[in-house]
Order: C-alpha cells, then structure tokens, then sequence
C-alpha cells in the first residue's frame, strides 16, 4: 500500500531474489505459526480436524503466499490480499465477533515469520540493511491486512444496523397503519428487527422543526423514525418504572407530544391523540415548551376536536356580544369565564381579573342584560363555558399571528 508521497517504501529495497529462498519453507512457516496462534489465541485453539483448523490453515498460507509474491513483484497486484482480509473483517462482523482475537493471531503470525526469516538471514549473511528492509515490510505488510479487516468489519457492522434501521421503520410503519397490521404479521416483523413485543406501547409525534436540529438519542427500545412527515416514535412499556423520565431525558430541549398508553395493535389511535395534541401546541392552544402528554389536555383535544361545530357554536352562545366593539367583547368574554369557572362568586372573579369587585358586579349587570335567562340554564352556561375557554385558548394563537380586528357588529369567535 502506497505510503506518503506516493513511495512503496520498503519493498523495493528487499532484494527480489530472497523470495526463491523463502518459498520452500513456506509450509514449515505455516505450520510453526499456527501452532502459535491456537496455542496463545483461545479463540483459534480447535480440535485439529474441525473445519475451522482447514479454515486457518488456508488463511495463514495465503498470507504467506502473498507476502513471499511481493517481495517477487514489488510492483505487482496486491488487491487480492486485502480484499481477502476486507472479506474477513465482514465476515467476523457478520458472525457477531470484534476483531480482537484476529489481530492478535495476526501479530503472533508475523512475530513467528519474522523468527524464521532471522534465522534464515543469519545461515545466508544478510546484510544488516537488507534485514532491516526486510522487517519494515513484514510490519508495513501486517498493517495492511490489519487495516484492511478493521474496514471491513466497519462496513459490515454500518450495514447491519442500517439494515436493523429499516427493519425497525418497517415495524413502526406496520404499527401505526390504519388499519393495523394483523399480531402475527406485527410479531414477525418485530422478531426480525430484534424488538422484543411488550404489553402496551405510547406513540410520540416530534415537532417540525426538530427535523433541523441534531438528531436527539434515543433508548435501544425505543422505535424511531424521523424521516417521516410527522417524525414519530413508539415507546414500549411507557408507564412502567423510570420510563416517564427516560422519555423526557431523550426527548430533552424537543417540542413532543405523547399519546396515551395502549396496547400494542392500537398504536395508531395513541399517534392520533400526539399529533392532535402536538398542532395545538405548535399553534400555541396548548401552552407548551418540551414535551407534553395528551391525557392531561383531555378537555382541550375534546373541545378542538371538530372546530366547524366549536366555532358554529360560539357563533350562537356569543350572539348577544355581537353588536359590541371588540374590546367591550373582550372585557365581558373574559369577566363571563371567569365568572363561570368560579362558582359564579364576583369576589372571585375580582381576584382572577385583578380588577376591583364594583367593577365586576357592573360588568355581570351588563352580562344579565344582554344573555338574560340562558345565564340561569345550566346546558347552555355548560356551552358557555365550552365556547368561552376555546376563544381563551385561541387568544395564544392570535399572539403568535394576529388575526383581522373585528367590526362592530362582528362577534368575535374562533379563528380557523
């Protein structure tokens, strides 16, 4: 392998002819170095007629065989010797195992050729330089081959976990379509991405602009897929013990929307509550600044769940507003919640609006003049109430994009 500048350095400085020395010792290397390695590698000590043995022969005489044909053609082709190794290093990744105990055997291999090749300068006077030469190739050799596995191996392992990734997506895919994939199509898929099937499961819907930001890491339980339109993940066993706080530490500094808990085939409904509950949060309806959990905006999502018929019910509960300028329709919405949500008390309402009791009780005056017996009707303050805390909420969403200033006579209901 080319060194810096483009120099082969040290091959061209062994002298060719010292390959017609080595290659009828060749076999006798071999044996002395695998008698080595099985006896200092425990991973190579095999019975001696186990096709593992026949396996390490042939590698070991390979080896041999192209560091002898280098010397020979120091110019000549050398892809095949580390496309050899490439092979090996895949193969080590594929079968689960690092390449520790090869790199060791490969070490001990060179350390027994580099015995016999002293041994065998000293008997043919060797010129201390060509020695050196020598040796600096059988390192420079060893290096190549050692590299050549690590890259193998490394390309081996990013395949098998891109390869586990799809498998993993495929599995939330399957989980969150509507309608479900049937459990044993669901079981097979997870006993092929390795994802052990738990009881129950919550989804998680990530907020758009997570998709720019640094991918956050998540637990090896966890299914993720953030390439999706809405980027999602499925969380298993999400109530048991520490895995509320597993979830927020991986999900650290993101806007998330966690649906309920479910049992694994209605994954999709549990999507369906994160990403209702995450547009409301990202439209600002549900005040909210990393993760947020669906079950606790129950009354929110139910309100918002169809707005056509929220904002067709504003209309008729908030006609009596109609004819008022907007801020007067401000004032008395708010003094009418307040009033509602505190047991209809005007001392309570003061304390919330901060404002003082007279002017609530001249505020709540003008409220029995204008809605008359329907503040006396407990359906319709119940719908009241509904329309009153939806044009709260909404008010978040006009900060964030103020909406058209209403017109007198224009009651102000629920943007959409």
């Amino acid at each position: 392998m080319a060194g810096e500048g483009g120099s082969d350095r040290p091959w061209p400085e062994v002298p060719r002819e010292l390959a017609e020395h080595m290659r009828p010792h060749l076999d006798a290397v071999a044996d002395d170095m695998i008698a080595e390695i099985q006896a200092r590698v425990r991973e190579y000590d095999r019975p001696a007629d186990a096709p593992y043995s026949s396996t390490l022969r042939m590698i070991v005489e390979r080896v041999l065989h192209y560091f002898v044909e280098r010397i020979a053609d120091p110019d000549g082709e050398r892809e095949s010797v580390t496309d050899f190794f490439h092979a090996i290093g895949r193969g080590e990744a594929g079968a689960g195992r690092s390449l520790d105990a090869m790199q060791a055997a490969l070490r001990i291999g060179c350390m027994v050729a580099w015995r016999r090749i002293s041994e065998g300068a000293a008997q043919l006077n060797v010129p201390a330089a060509v020695l050196g030469a020598l040796g600096e190739a059988l390192l420079a050799y060893q290096d190549e081959l050692a590299a050549a596995a690590t890259a193998g191996h490394a390309q081996a392992q990013a395949a098998a976990v891109g390869e586990m990734q799809r498998r993993r997506q495929r599995l939330l895919g399957m989980l969150l379509a509507d309608p479900p994939a049937s459990p044993e199509l669901i079981a097979d898929q997870a006993a092929a991405a390795h994802w052990p099937m738990p009881r129950t499961v919550a989804a998680v819907a990530l907020g758009r602009h997570h998709q720019d930001a640094r991918h956050p890491a998540f637990p090896p339980d966890i299914l993720a897929d953030l390439t999706r339109p809405v980027p999602s993940l499925i969380v298993p066993d999400p109530d048991g013990p520490g895995r509320a706080k597993l979830v927020d530490r991986a999900l650290s500094g993101c806007l998330a929307a966690v649906g309920p808990t479910v049992p694994v085939t209605e994954a999709a409904r549990s999507m369906d509550w994160a990403r209702r509950t995450l547009a409301l949060a990202e439209r600002g309806i549900i005040e909210a600044d990393g993760v947020i959990r669906s079950v606790e905006h129950i009354s929110t999502l139910i309100v918002f769940q169809d707005e056509d018929l929220l904002a067709e019910l504003s209309r008729l509960r908030l006609a009596p507003l109609a004819h008022l300028r907007s801020s007067q329709q401000d004032r008395l919405a708010e003094t009418l919640l307040a009033w509602l949500q505190s047991g209809r008390n005007a001392n309570e309402v003061a304390m919330r609006l901060h404002v003082h009791p007279q002017t609530v009780r001249y505020r709540l005056r003008q409220l029995e003049e204008l809605f008359g017996d329907q503040l006396l009707d407990p359906d319709l303050r119940f719908e009241l109430e509904i329309v009153l805390r939806a044009r709260y909420l909404t008010e978040r969403e006009h900060a964030m994009n103020p909406p058209r200033r209403a017109a007198s006579g224009e009651v102000v209901t629920l943007r959409r």
